[in-house]
C-alpha cells in the first residue's frame, strides 16, 4: 500500500448504520425490480447481489481490514469484483457506486483513496452507458457528481476529525500545564511560607531567646549573694518568655507583631530599643528625622523586624559600647539606620563564605547560622527596597534600609529618645 495512507478515521457508529443499510437496500431494490421484470435477468441479479453482500458482509467481521491497508484493499478489490458482476447484470448497479466511493476514501490512503474513486465512476459510466446503448454526457453525470459529493465529504471530514484531535491534544496539553502550574505554586507557596516562619524565628524567638539566656546567666552569677538583683534578672527573662510566646502565636498566624498593635513603628522601635538597653545592658538609641507619615503594615513589620535582628546580632556578636537606630520619613521613603561602634566584620568574605551571621555588629557565623543578612535583605527585596551594609574589622557596622511608600512626606528631624 502507498506509505501516504492515513490512520483510520473514526466513522461514528451510526455513519457505519446508514452505510450498511444503504448497500443493503440498494442490493435489495436491484434484486426487486429484476424480479418485477424491469432491468436484468432476475436470477443473474440475484447471484451477483448475493455474492456482493457476502463479500460486503465479510468485511466488517474480517478484523484486519480495519487495521491493515494492504488487507482493505484486498478487500475492496474482491468487493469491487463482485460490483462489476452486478453492473453487468443490471444497469441499478451504477447505484452502488456512491456508497463505494466512502468505502474506498474511508480506508485507502488519500492518493489512492481518490484513484480508486475515479476507477470505480469510470465503471460505472462505461457500464451504464453499455446497458443504456449510448455515449453521452448524461450517463457521466450521476456517478461524477456522486464522487465529488463523496470527496468533499470525506476529506471535509477528515480535516474536521484533524483540527479535533489538535484541539484535543491542545486541551490536554492545558489541563497538564495547569497541573504542573498549581504544583509549582503550591511548591512556591510552600517555600514562601517556610522563609517566612525563618525570618520570623529568626527575627523573634531566637533574638529573644538569646536575651532570655542572657538574663539567666546575670541571674545566677547575682545568686546567692544578690537575691534581689537575681529576681530581678528572673522576671526579666519570664516576661521575655512571655513576649516571645505572644510573638510566636502571631507570626503562625500571619498577623500583626503585638508591638505594632496598638502603636506606631516608632514607638514600637523606641519600646524595642529601651527593652534591648535594660536587657543587655547597651545604650541603645532613637532617633526619629522627617514628619512622621502612616506607613503600610508590611512595611512596619519589615522595619521592625530588621530592627530585632540587626540589634540581636549587636548584641551576641559586635561588643559595642553603644548602638544608634535611626529611623528616617523621606518623600515617598523610609529608611532605617542601625549603627554601632562593635567588632566589625568583612561583608564581602561573609557574603563569600555564605555564612552571614552579623547583623549591625557581628561577623563570623554566628549562633543564627549565617541567616541574619540574607534574611534582613530579603525583607527588604520583598517590598522593592534596598539593603546594604558598611563594616569593616574593628571599625563597627552600618546597616541601612530603604523601602520606597507612596504618599510619604519629607521634613526636618522631629525627635529622638
Amino acid at each position: 500500500m502507498a506509505t501516504d495512507r492515513p490512520r483510520t478515521t473514526p466513522v461514528a457508529r451510526v455513519l457505519r448504520v446508514c452505510l450498511h443499510l444503504l448497500v443493503a437496500g440498494l442490493l435489495a431494490l436491484a434484486v426487486l425490480r429484476a424480479l418485477a421484470g424491469r432491468d436484468g435477468d432476475p436470477a443473474a441479479v440475484a447471484a451477483a447481489a448475493t455474492a456482493m453482500a457476502a463479500v460486503y458482509a465479510a468485511g466488517p467481521l474480517i478484523g484486519a481490514v480495519g487495521r491493515s491497508g494492504r488487507a482493505a484493499a484486498l478487500w475492496l478489490a474482491l468487493l469491487g469484483v463482485t460490483w462489476v458482476g452486478v453492473l453487468v447484470a443490471t444497469p441499478d448497479g451504477v447505484w452502488l457506486a456512491f456508497p463505494l466511493y466512502f468505502l474506498e476514501l474511508h480506508l485507502l490512503g488519500r492518493r489512492a483513496g481518490v484513484a480508486a474513486v475515479g476507477l470505480t465512476a469510470v465503471a460505472a459510466i462505461v457500464a451504464y452507458s453499455a446497458h443504456q446503448h449510448t455515449v453521452g454526457v448524461a450517463p457521466a453525470i450521476g456517478p461524477l457528481l456522486g464522487a465529488a459529493f463523496a470527496v468533499a465529504t470525506v476529506f471535509g471530514y477528515q480535516a474536521l476529525y484533524r483540527e479535533s484531535e489538535e484541539r484535543r491534544r491542545l486541551i490536554d496539553e492545558l489541563t497538564a500545564a495547569r497541573a504542573d502550574l498549581a504544583t509549582a505554586h503550591h511548591a512556591a507557596g510552600v517555600l514562601a511560607e517556610r522563609e517566612r516562619l525563618a525570618r520570623e524565628i529568626h527575627d523573634t524567638l531566637a533574638q529573644s531567646l538569646t536575651s532570655i539566656q542572657l538574663l539567666l546567666r546575670a541571674a545566677q552569677r547575682a545568686l546567692p549573694d544578690r537575691t534581689e538583683a537575681a529576681g530581678e534578672y528572673v522576671e526579666q527573662a519570664r516576661q521575655a518568655a512571655q513576649d516571645n510566646l505572644d510573638e510566636a502565636r502571631r507570626f503562625v498566624r500571619a498577623l500583626t507583631p503585638p508591638a505594632l498593635e496598638s502603636d506606631t513603628l516608632p514607638v514600637a522601635l523606641e519600646r524595642l530599643c529601651a527593652t534591648t538597653s535594660v536587657r543587655s545592658g547597651l545604650p541603645v538609641r532613637l532617633h526619629v528625622l522627617g514628619e512622621r507619615v502612616p506607613l503600610p503594615v508590611p512595611h512596619e513589620v519589615a522595619l521592625l523586624r530588621i530592627a530585632q535582628s540587626a540589634l540581636g546580632n549587636t548584641v551576641r556578636h559586635a561588643g559595642a559600647g553603644h548602638a544608634e537606630v535611626t529611623l528616617s520619613f523621606m518623600a515617598g521613603e523610609v529608611a532605617l539606620d542601625v549603627v554601632d561602634d562593635g567588632a566589625g566584620f568583612d561583608p564581602e568574605a561573609v557574603r563569600t563564605r555564605t555564612a552571614a551571621g552579623g547583623g549591625a555588629g557581628g561577623g563570623g557565623d554566628g549562633a543564627d547560622g549565617g541567616y541574619g543578612l540574607p534574611s534582613m535583605r530579603a525583607r527588604a527585596r520583598a517590598l522593592g527596597g534596598s539593603f546594604a551594609v558598611e563594616s569593616a574589622p574593628g571599625e563597627g557596622t552600618a546597616l541601612a534600609v530603604l523601602l520606597p511608600v507612596p504618599g510619604g512626606a519629607g521634613g526636618t528631624e522631629e525627635g529622638s529618645s
